[in-house]
């Protein structure tokens, strides 16, 4: 080959290479959210990948561009490109800290099955947190959680560290339709109120999975220890009790925490679930009743509906 020709061909290399970091950061931003708006389990992975492997993508591709430009002293278009997008990959880290979270972008009209149930407590709860939208309802940054509850009963949110001063604490928690239990776990301690535990270990705790007629499941969560009252394999009837409000796992004060998801609770580690839309019936609220908070002096006052059963069961 001449001289004249290794050349070019180290030039035409030169810019390929240059190119490099722009089209991966593209390829993977755009492959994981095109994935995210076709949902489907491959949705939630892409969702979590966005959150995790593609900001390491986007933090090392900055620092090498920035290694580069240092280095060569000269700012060029594909470095501005690069880090653009990095700044665009990185961004959704922050989705795991609650800094500026995004709903999941599944729609409650065109998701299914959903499930309509009854309320999982005979006294008045108040939605803690409930809906479709983040103001009125965190979990829906989370695909597995989309459409969750968390049901407090009054007096809560007052910041005691006795659980006895919470009105959830101890409250008959049923079944809130008929169904087969697939998972029944009731060993956890349950943790002090008042502070968010972190234990990400055990995030539901003490908690109870239903198998639906649907083919999908119901999981009720924060359960008191030892207040399990069914196994697992177990059919269990609308009403039926399950156990005791309680503080395990993953959580601030006692409330029942239920969410409707497409798999199993046992698979890949129950974060990789489709939520599913979850309604109530036989109550004295809509059938998506919504929590949230208003901002009274330095405190957070609860502001969701309060919704009380109004069956037999």
């Amino acid at each position: 080959m001449k001289n004249s020709e290794k050349f070019f061909s180290f030039v035409f290399l030169r810019k390929i290479l240059r190119w490099t970091p722009v089209v991966i950061l593209f390829l993977s931003v755009a492959l994981c959210w095109g994935a995210v708006l076709r949902g489907g389990l491959a949705g939630v992975v892409a969702w979590l990948w966005l959150q995790s492997l593609v900001p390491i993508l986007g933090a090392a591709a900055s620092i090498f561009v920035a290694i580069y430009a240092a280095w060569k002293r000269r700012f060029s278009l594909p470095i501005a490109i690069t880090i653009v997008l990095a700044l665009v990959a990185i961004y959704p880290f922050g989705w795991n800290f609650d800094l500026l979270p995004v709903k999941y972008p599944a729609s409650l009209e065109t998701t299914t099955p959903s499930a309509t149930v009854r309320l999982p407590a005979a006294v008045p709860l108040r939605v803690g947190w409930g809906g479709d939208n983040l103001d009125v309802n965190y979990h829906v940054a989370h695909p597995d959680q989309r459409w969750a509850y968390d049901l407090t009963v009054d007096p809560s949110f007052m910041g005691s560290e006795r659980l006895e001063d919470y009105g959830c604490w101890g409250v008959p928690v049923v079944a809130p339709a008929a169904g087969k239990i697939v998972k029944a776990h009731d060993r956890e301690p349950d943790e002090t109120p008042g502070i968010v535990s972190g234990n990400i270990e055990k995030p539901s705790g003490n908690h109870v999975g239903i198998e639906l007629p649907t083919g999908t499941y119901l999981l009720i969560a924060h359960l008191q220890r030892g207040s399990v009252a069914v196994k697992t394999g177990e059919q269990v009837q609308e009403g039926q009790m399950l156990g005791r409000c309680g503080n395990s796992g993953n959580t601030s004060e006692p409330h029942i925490h239920i969410h409707h998801q497409r798999q199993h609770p046992d698979f890949a580690g129950g974060n990789f679930a489709e939520g599913l839309p979850l309604y109530f019936r036989n109550h004295d609220g809509e059938p998506m009743p919504k929590g949230g908070f208003e901002i009274a002096g330095e405190r957070a006052v609860p502001a969701g509906a309060i919704v009380r059963h109004l069956g037999n069961q």
